[in-house]
């Protein structure tokens, strides 16, 4: 007898299966009425505020939690404030530095704002500007970062004389001198920098980290927490002002890019170099990524994700090719940018953000630039980390002079600063002609024969995955449909399988309105994804109150509350329909499109229409997958059930995670994380016991899990929502007790991991006394 051992992969140990003479029987999906791709649109810009005096914007920003107000940067030194932004909008100035700033030509003067996520109880915000002083560095052109209070008795005001500066930099050059403002997830302000200016990197700022403030992005500590570190001696920084965060990344640095350094002298500040010049960056709300968007010089513009301690090459690259510097040394690792484009498109690349709205639902996720010059305004789909495919990027529009980006906070439009017309535009999404709208209702869909009972039509096939993803309660159905009896599912057996284009999976939803009730369940939903030959689209139905029938959800989403009787008490439940985009948040390409339909989702029995079979099996025998005789059930992996006590806690916390966090959180995934939730990975090679964070909710002991320690394990508190965004992060507002509880047990009983060649060993060892029995 030979058993297949891999640890800590979970497997199914069943025995093995007789199939019923026709468990399935294969027919096409014929009745099945959905467009290939859902109807695109095109897009405009136009102006707004038309009747407010702006002169040469260079970023529109918001005030944390403000809905009616936007701040408005002016390059020749002014921040202006729009006021009543629902009704009537009006215009100040907020504050004037244009006396302190003095030449604002070229690419000198006000140039970035960013308010303390606390601004609305401290009154503090930042600003990044040009100005000529003296400091003992030297007179002339100085970079500086200052913060500001507004006025006690106007909230409209700044107080021009609380400026404290932080920064204040000699510079050289008149050009690149960055530079954005930013807080980031952890609480820190960002803020990104030129490499002094001139050509070619004249001043040699770009590949050092123990000289100035140049070529890179600098993570600092304004509110002076316990544990931060005070800054190294330099001319530049006004003493006492800011700290350095204990976990950035040249903290202690001895070396850089193999050349020895002194210690004293390293910029601690820095967390990530060798930028050009990194005019505008934003941080991604939902995962915590942070884009940059480099200015090139001479061939091409990029886009970079920005990772602690990251080293993007300028001057030895410029993008991903040759810079002008020529050879770097051996030691030098650099990263790549995830998009790039040559001068023949644009020769100014101006970045914007991620966009995570529901005003513009065909448009959700993806990242937002625009090119100066030529006027190219694209939008970009992410891969992960991955660099990005032509296929992925959209151009939407056309205005030259955009030269940042921001968000309407009072109707969700997104805002486009030009400096050329010295306004404010929106972008206006127009529907293409001829486009084919998805139909209006479930019964449109032609997905049942009989949508009042779901009565599945011809060739929607019912299944079910070992662990579902948890959706607040619901209990759900799931169906799947092929178009040609001539497609089939590339089968694989630990890897996400090859899906047909024109493949349908549908999941219904019902929530019991008195919990634990099964009488009082009430239908609230049904989801369909369509596989299109790119990609993947979602629709969403609501059910109506009648239980007959269900319509389309808008695009951007919609909203509900039931009201839920549980253990005695009744409540408000609200229930959100996912917008059209929302759907690939969780439904990634690195996820496998159709989350639940792979191995180990599929690996148990199921009670087909013909019987009771292995499901694998049953496709397999059905024709649906692209092998006819696939390894017996014993030897492929499966996913423990929580409930399923003959498989071990691990197994079955690991499972949770790999079905709950898995689309995501992966090498190549859409969460800035570095830890792997799929349960195929062995535990010790996870990042997840004492794993590192990309952000450590203000504590730099927490950890991904601290075996034992539930308060100091992030999985856990991310979960449960204790101090810090829950997760899941889309669609969700009920905690899933039963899912914390088995990830608290876990946390509680797990010990050190063993290292990776003991495990293999012990495998190794379990496979040989397999082999012999």
């Amino acid at each position: 007898m030979h058993l297949r051992i891999s640890c800590p992969v979970v497997f199914a140990l069943a025995a093995a299966l007789t199939l019923p003479a026709q468990p399935l029987t294969r027919v096409a999906a014929t009745s099945l009425r959905l467009p290939a791709n859902p109807a695109a649109a095109s897009y405009t810009t136009e102006r707004v505020f038309a009747s407010l005096a702006i002169s040469q914007p260079v970023a529109i920003v918001t005030a944390p939690g403000e809905t009616n107000r936007l701040f408005v940067v002016e390059k020749t030194g002014r921040i202006l404030v729009i006021d009543n932004l629902s009704t009537t909008p009006t215009r100040g100035v907020f504050l004037d530095l244009t006396t302190v700033i003095g030449d604002s030509g070229g690419e000198q003067g006000l140039l970035a704002l960013a308010f303390h996520p606390d601004y609305a109880r401290n009154g503090y915000f930042y600003v990044w500007f040009t100005l000529s002083t003296t400091t003992s560095a030297g007179s002339g052109q100085h970079d500086r970062l200052a913060r500001f209070r507004v006025s006690a008795s106007n909230p409209n005001l700044a107080d021009p004389a609380s400026q404290q500066p932080l920064i204040s930099q000699r510079d050289e050059a008149s050009n690149h001198n960055g530079g954005q403002l930013l807080f980031g997830p952890d609480g820190y302000l960002y803020l990104s920098l030129g490499d002094e200016g001139g050509g070619n990197d004249q001043y040699a700022n770009s590949q050092r980290i123990d000289r100035d403030f140049f070529a890179g992005i600098l993570r600092l500590d304004v509110d002076l927490r316990p544990g931060s570190l005070a800054p190294n001696a330099h001319a530049s920084v006004h003493a006492g002002t800011y700290t350095i965060p204990p976990d950035n990344p040249f903290v202690g640095a001895t070396s850089f890019n193999g050349a020895a350094l002194t210690a004293s002298a390293v910029r601690t500040e820095f967390w990530a170099v060798g930028l050009r010049n990194p005019w505008r960056t934003s941080f991604d709300s939902l995962t915590g990524q942070l884009w940059c968007a480099d200015v090139g010089q001479d061939a091409y513009e990029e886009i970079d994700i920005i990772t602690r301690g990251g080293n993007y090459g300028w001057n030895y690259r410029e993008a991903a090719h040759a810079g002008p510097r020529g050879n770097a040394p051996a030691a030098a690792n650099f990263l790549a940018p995830i998009w790039e484009y040559s001068h023949s498109v644009g020769q100014s690349i101006s970045g914007g953000f991620v966009y995570r709205g529901s005003r513009y639902p065909a448009l959700y996720g993806q990242y937002f630039f625009a090119d100066y010059s030529s006027g190219s305004i694209w939008a970009l789909l992410p891969d992960g980390t991955n660099p990005v495919p032509a296929s992925r990027v959209q151009l939407l529009a056309n205005n030259a002079g955009i030269v940042s980006f921001g968000l309407n906070p009072s109707n969700g439009d997104i805002l486009l600063a030009n400096i050329n017309e010295g306004a404010i535009k929106r972008l206006v999404a127009n529907p293409v002609p001829g486009g084919i709208a998805p139909p209006a209702t479930l019964t449109d869909t032609g997905a049942f024969a009989d949508v009042a009972a779901l009565t599945p039509a011809p060739g929607v096939v019912p299944y079910a995955p070992n662990v579902s993803f948890w959706s607040d309660a619901a209990q759900k159905r799931r169906w799947f449909a092929l178009p040609t009896v001539a497609a089939t599912f590339g089968f694989s057996a630990d890897t996400n399988w090859s899906l047909p284009t024109g493949a349908v999976w549908i999941k219904h939803f019902d929530i019991e309105t008195t919990r634990g009730v099964p009488a009082t369940a009430r239908r609230v939903e049904t989801r369909l994804l369509v596989k299109t030959a790119t990609g993947v689209y979602g629709l969403s139905y609501r059910w109506n109150d009648a239980q007959t029938n269900a319509t389309l959800v808008p695009d951007e989403g919609a909203d509900q509350n039931f009201t839920i009787a549980e253990n005695g008490v009744t409540r408000t439940q609200a229930w959100h329909f996912p917008g059209r985009n929302e759907c690939l948040a969780c439904h990634t390409e690195r996820g496998g499109y159709a989350l639940s339909f792979n191995t180990r989702q599929l690996n148990h029995d199921f009670a087909f229409p013909g019987g009771t079979a292995n499901t694998i099996a049953a496709l397999a025998q059905a024709g649906y997958l692209s092998t006819a005789a696939p390894p017996a059930p014993a030897a492929l992996p499966s996913l423990a059930p929580a409930t399923d006590l003959s498989r071990s806690l691990e197994q079955r916390a690991r499972s949770y995670l790999d079905a709950n966090c898995a689309q995501c959180h992966q090498p190549g995934g859409t969460a800035p994380s570095t830890w792997d939730a799929r349960a195929s990975t062995p535990l010790s090679l996870a990042g997840i016991v004492n794993g590192t964070l990309a952000i450590n909710g203000g504590n730099s002991a927490n950890r991904v899990i601290v075996p034992g320690d539930t308060a100091r394990s992030q999985l856990h508190s991310r979960l449960s929502g204790t101090g810090v965004a829950r997760m899941p992060p889309l669609a969700t507002s009920e905690r899933d007790l039963a899912g914390e509880s088995l990830l608290a047990q876990w946390i509680s009983t797990l010990a050190q991991p063993q290292p990776a060649s003991r495990l293999i060993n012990l495998a190794t060892r379990a496979q040989a006394l397999a082999g012999s029995a």
